[in-house]
């Protein structure tokens, strides 16, 4: 309206910035290449540095050549961010320049991206869903990947230093998940506004440990810099000594430059910056006319951008006596007209806050109410999707509690209802504030909210309608916190809940303990997540009080829950008793989604107690019903537990292709949590059919994308695995670390604790601790094998009784060898089977055991391979071909079925990666003269001491047998007639050559490798 205004203060020469305007230059020829690579950008800087002037430097040249610019800002009303502001802001500048492309790319999705852009067609308010915000940052991301499929969009969002929480996980999922398409994402915020605890600043962190978003910092100008800004605003040289004056007092900030120049002296003084910042900022403000510096008053407490209607309502001016006023703002580069012409917004926002702060406290109030009542008399004054979240912030500002409570608690239900559960929360935290200041008769005509699960609202008698009470703004408070992921604030609250339900205050007649049930099942979801216990305590208080009531859809829930838990921690007849209950008591109260998630835990324990069949269906169902209702959170759900109740019964490849779908369900959806899930479930199936390079790409995948700590302790699990098996032990410590750490102590599950146990074990098998690995063993024994964890219990056999004999003979293992050869035979008698798999892995404990007790037969491990065989484990195949050959090679069997044997399992090794088990195959076909590449040719000549492939010296190796029998260095020394010292020396070297940290690790290698069969040291029993 106003755009032609001068604006002599802003220097029109871009100043300084190259290297960064370079940077989102090549960002966008990237984008815009032939590879249409997007890009992300972060841009920081104090406020005043430039931000804006180096944004629209870049945004000009980007239009010029052809690229679509797409602006929105977050907005600020009072302290409050309007949820999705920016992307809504951005969405309609696309939808005014490209009203097609945006339609053809919403085609089919416009009822749920309505919520960013209320423009496009909505029926109604969509139903709130757990797995709503998912969905929609899903659509968006897709959305505008097809908008800029044909040509280059770039899409800014600037102040994210006011962005809501909503806006924040947006557009951390947009900058995770965004793959393809010729787009450019530049956010900006102010740096010098992110202190220790400013919400910005978690995101900040979290989007520079990705590899695909590069942040640029602007510094302050430098004199040089400072100078050149000067001469373009006084469009000539400026004298030297105002130079240097402006530069120091302003140090180099650009906006302070401006501001120092219009405020200096008629004599050329500047004003002292120290002494006031708001006074220097306020020069521009107080040299206009007072109907001018009225109006700015007015637009500084609207919000970011004020409406000129609503501006012109407010203010009260007659038409042209507002113009006037406004062109005067404009004409001195207080306000600028805003971006869509409907309104104004202030060229800066330290002027905003400066101005604000101006005022006094009883004008703040007044010109609050006065914008609250403007828009309550014409509500077209605003967009619609904005209305009643600033109405709310207008009458809360006016200190209004009875007109501003209503209005709270309508803008938290659409905030629930447009999934930014987080402004959600905040509304609410505002509405439990007003409480007390609002008279009891108002509240009593208040109505309980939009959505809280399956809690009872406060109902006064059955016959009257249900009013609001205290103690449902904290159900909903509780939901909304978990739903934005604030277990923390949400266990608080139900904590809180709780107490207010103990003191009995707020209480109305006949649902207490229903209400009080609800609280305990939240708070035992809260303190499982949080890792601060296992939540049972607060499950049995619930069930205590519901014990005897009326069927309810509480009663269901909770029963439910002590289904799921029973079959994570107690898995066997009561908890499958406890969930065919609850799943009959689901069907009673007609709570169709609770009835789905407890079939599925019944299928789960199904499966565990022997009926895997009937289990596995179970789970099947549940998925394609799910599916059909639109419950997609129950469906992945499904995924993860059918995917890994098909790994726990050895069908690996089954359970790949169900964690497939439920990958690419999760990520039409969004779901990145119940990705990480089904992903984690997916490295372990893959990892058990020796796609090992696959199986890596997933544990990546979760690391990434992991907000739970389960998945994320399951992922680095399977990480320890793998390098535990390649022989990268340093690298297994510490993922085993990580994972202990992110499962957490308070909580511990027999799934978690048994593979933690046996990755463990080897990790100190492969150091020379016999010791410690059989401490291992008994810890994990001791803690039990429950029903259902057989498929962790015989792998951690497997790995215990080869320990047993790998050391056979050696003296220093020799205490404590007959007790854990006996614990592992009781737990193996011990432990089901009630699979293929477990049955193939038995039968190689009991193979390893008679080789621990030197009773080692071909025939045993030939039905290990032949059991092993058609099940899909190729490294468990390639383990025991290796046993099968040694065996035969010690009975003096067939040469050519050994040769077949190490071919094979040393193919299968090297094609893994299995470092270890390779070098032992290379390690035997060495002794047995078997070539490993081509078969024997005739006449080959006895190959050299297999200890020499090691580099080792003949002296070296007299050191390593002594050492493998456990001798000290002055033993050696008087052994083999040399000093000690050299005795070290030699001991050193040896160490230093097999890539072992310490005599024991070098001790169990030589047994392992059966370096010394042939010639036993003194006290060594030969292997075989």
């Amino acid at each position: 309206m106003l755009g032609g205004v001068e604006t002599r203060s802003v220097s029109p020469v871009f100043v300084g910035r190259a290297g960064e305007l370079r940077t989102l230059n090549e960002a966008l020829a990237r984008a815009a290449g032939p590879r249409s690579e997007p890009q992300a950008l972060l841009v920081g800087g104090e406020a005043g540095v430039g931000k804006s002037r180096l944004i629209e430097e870049f945004t000009d040249a980007a239009r010029a050549n052809g690229a679509v610019i797409a602006i929105g800002g977050c907005v600020e009303v009072g302290a409050d961010g309007l949820p999705f502001a920016p992307f809504s802001a951005a969405f309609r500048a696309l939808r005014r320049q490209l009203p097609d492309e945006l339609a053809a790319a919403a085609d089919g999705q416009e009822e749920e991206l309505a919520l960013l852009l209320p423009e496009l067609a909505r029926t109604g308010p969509p139903t709130a869903r757990e797995d709503g915000t998912a969905r929609l940052f899903e659509l968006t991301v897709r959305m505008l990947e097809r908008i800029a499929t044909e040509r280059t969009v770039v899409l800014v969002l600037e102040d994210l230093h006011w962005a809501d929480a909503s806006t924040r996980h947006l557009l951390a999922y947009l900058f995770r998940t965004l793959r393809r398409g010729r787009l450019v994402v530049v956010a900006t915020y102010r740096a010098d506004d992110i202190h220790r605890r400013h919400p910005l600043r978690p995101l900040l962190a979290e989007l520079d440990r990705l590899r695909s978003v590069r942040r640029i910092e602007l510094p302050r100008f430098n004199r040089a810099e400072v100078h050149h800004q000067l001469t373009g605003i006084l469009a000539a040289e400026p004298e030297q000594r105002l130079a240097d004056e402006i530069f120091e007092r302003s140090d180099g900030n650009a906006f302070f430059v401006e501001e120092l120049v219009v405020g200096r002296d008629p004599d050329g003084t500047c004003p002292d910056l120290s002494d006031s910042l708001r006074d220097l900022l306020l020069v521009r403000v107080e040299s206009l006319p007072e109907d001018a510096q009225r109006v700015v008053r007015i637009a500084a407490e609207g919000g970011s951008t004020v409406e000129y209607p609503l501006l012109a309502a407010v203010a009260r001016l007659p038409e042209d006596k507002l113009i006037e006023a406004l062109r005067a703002a404009v004409g001195a580069n207080v306000l600028l007209p805003a971006a869509d012409g409907d309104g104004y917004r202030f060229r800066h926002s330290l002027v905003r806050e400066a101005v604000s702060d101006d005022l006094l406290p009883g004008e703040c109030s007044r010109l609050n109410r006065r914008y609250a009542e403007a828009l309550e008399a014409d509500p077209s004054l605003v967009r619609a999707d904005e209305r009643t979240t600033r109405l709310a912030t207008y009458w809360y500002h006016a200190h209004d509690a009875a007109k501003a409570l209503p209005v709270v608690l309508r803008a938290a239900v659409e905030a629930r209802r447009r999934y930014a559960y987080a402004e959600q929360l905040r509304l609410l935290s505002r509405a439990m504030e007003l409480w007390d200041s609002v008279p009891a008769e108002l509240r009593e005509g208040l109505r309980p909210l939009d959505h809280a699960g399956t809690y009872p609202p406060c109902g006064c008698a059955p016959e009257q309608a249900a009013s609001l009470r205290y103690l449902d703004l904290l159900a909903e408070s509780v939901e909304a916190a978990r739903l934005c992921g604030d277990r923390e604030g949400a266990l608080k609250l139900a904590k809180q809940a709780l107490r207010l339900i103990e003191a009995g205050s707020d209480l109305s007649s006949g649902n207490d303990p229903l209400r009080a049930a609800w609280f305990w099942i939240q708070r035992s979801r809260m303190v499982q997540h949080a890792g601060r216990g296992d939540g049972w305590a607060e499950i049995a208080t619930a069930q205590d009080l519901v014990r005897g009531l009326a069927p309810s859809p509480v009663h269901a829930e909770v029963l439910a829950t002590a289904a799921s838990w029973g079959m994570l921690h107690k898995p066997g007849p009561e908890s499958l008793a406890a969930a065919e209950q609850a799943v009959e008591y689901a069907r009673l109260v007609q709570t169709e989604e609770i009835e789905l998630n407890v079939r599925l835990t019944l299928g789960s324990l199904m499966a565990d107690s022997g009926s895997i069949e009937e289990g596995i269906a179970t789970m099947r169902a549940v998925i394609d019903r799910s599916l059909q209702l639109g419950l997609v959170g129950e469906a992945m759900r499904g995924h993860v537990n059918l995917s890994s109740g098909l790994e726990a019964v050895g069908r690996s490849a089954a359970a790949v292709r169900v964690a497939d779908d439920g990958v690419r369900l999760a990520q039409k959806y969004g779901l990145l949590d119940n990705e990480a899930w089904v992903q984690a479930n997916r490295a372990e199936s893959l990892f058990g059919l020796g796609r090992w390079e696959e199986a890596a790409d997933s544990i990546e995948r979760v690391l990434r994308t992991a907000v739970s700590t389960k998945p994320l302790g399951l992922a680095l699990l399977r990480r320890a695995e793998l390098e535990l098996l390649r022989g990268e032990l340093e690298q297994a410590v510490a993922s085993v670390g990580d994972a202990r750490a992110a499962f957490g102590k308070y909580d511990p599950l027999a799934q978690h604790a048994i593979p933690l146990a046996r990755i463990g074990l080897g990790v100190a098998a492969a150091r020379g601790g016999v010791d410690e690995a059989r401490a291992e063993l008994a810890r994990a024994v001791e803690r039990g094998f429950p029903p259902g964890t057989q498929r962790y219990g015989w792998p951690l056999l497997v790995a215990a009784a080869a320990v047993e004999a790998d050391v056979r003979g050696l003296p220093s293992a020799e205490q404590g060898r007959g007790a854990a050869l006996e614990l592992i035979r009781t737990a193996a008698k011990e432990l089901a089977t009630g699979s293929s798999l477990c049955e193939a892995l038995a039968r190689v404990v009991a193979a390893e055991l008679d080789r621990a007790e030197g009773r080692d037969t071909a025939a045993r491990w030939e039905a290990a391979v032949r059991d092993l065989k058609p099940l899909e484990r190729p490294y468990e195949l390639a383990a025991a071909c290796h046993r099968w050959a040694h065996a035969l090679l010690a009975e003096g069997g067939d040469r050519e079925t050994v040769a077949t044997l190490l071919r094979q399992a040393h193919a299968e090794a090297e094609r893994v990666g299995a470092r270890p088990l390779r070098e032992q195959l290379e390690l035997l076909a060495r002794r047995a003269r078997v070539s490993l590449t081509a078969p024997d040719p005739a006449g080959a000549e006895e190959p050299a001491d297999p200890v020499e492939a090691l580099g080792l010296t003949s002296r070296e190796r007299d050191v390593l047998r002594l050492v493998a029998a456990g001798h000290s260095n002055r033993q050696i020394a008087e052994e083999l007639y040399i000093s000690p010292k050299t005795a070290s020396v030699h001991v050193s070297n040896i160490l230093a050559k097999l890539g072992v940290s310490g005599r024991g690790e070098a001790a169990a290698l030589a047994h392992r490798l059966n370096l010394f069969a042939e010639q036993p040291a003194r006290g060594l029993t030969p292997l075989g």
